[in-house]
């Protein structure tokens, strides 16, 4: 017989694929740069919030509402390995991974959906 509650249990402590992703609009070319610990859900819930017009970034919001689903892909610009302690916390390797690809990527005004983070002193 099949254990539903260890099944759920064993997902809940399987670590998802995490890392940098990119959302970028066919049309203008425009990148959106973003991390998630759980690429499946990430990419399921922007474009859920997008189909719905609710999604937080009003410019791509704005660009998708007038271009549509067809014109934006959603890529994965790089992985985070996993460690072995399963309590790990990965948002600030994460945190430093995105920087470094909005370094060299500069989503920012023309060229993207990001907006320039202030850096603290």
């Amino acid at each position: 017989m099949i254990d539903k509650k260890e099944i759920k249990k064993t997902y809940k402590q399987t670590i998802q694929p995490m890392g940098i992703y990119q959302i970028k609009n066919k049309v203008n070319g425009k990148i959106f740069i973003g991390f998630s610990k759980n690429f499946k859900a990430k990419f399921n819930s922007i474009q859920f919030q997008l189909g719905n017009g609710s999604y937080i970034n009003k410019l791509i919001q704005e660009d998708f509402t007038k271009y549509g689903l067809d014109n934006f892909t959603f890529e994965i610009l790089d992985y985070l390995e996993p460690k072995d302690d399963p309590a790990y916390d990965y948002t600030n390797d994460l945190i430093v991974l995105e920087d470094l690809w909005l370094e060299k990527l500069q989503p920012y005004g023309e060229k993207g959906y990001n907006s320039q983070k202030v850096m603290k002193k």
